[in-house]
């Protein structure tokens, strides 16, 4: 993958972020883009409030990754770290 193809993935990633962040901000989280992988797995930060929910790996999973990757396919997974 080109630097400018990189670049590309993780601007798509980061406003994919920007539009989830309102729904876990209204639950007192929040969500930050940390990178993402040579192998296109994207590693993010949960906060406030998500970085303790139980139900945290479930919102990242069921809402987060599935949204990333629908937007795109590229994406393996999302993983908090």
């Amino acid at each position: 993958m080109t630097d400018e193809q990189r670049a590309e993935i993780i601007s798509k990633v980061e406003n994919v972020i920007q539009q989830i962040r309102p729904y876990l901000q209204q639950d007192g989280g929040d969500i930050e883009f940390i990178e993402l992988t040579d192998n296109n797995v994207v590693n993010v930060e949960l906060k406030g409030a998500c970085g303790s929910c139980p139900y945290s790996l479930m919102t990242l999973k069921s809402g987060v990754e599935m949204a990333v990757k629908k937007a795109i396919p590229e994406i393996q997974s999302v993983e908090a770290i």
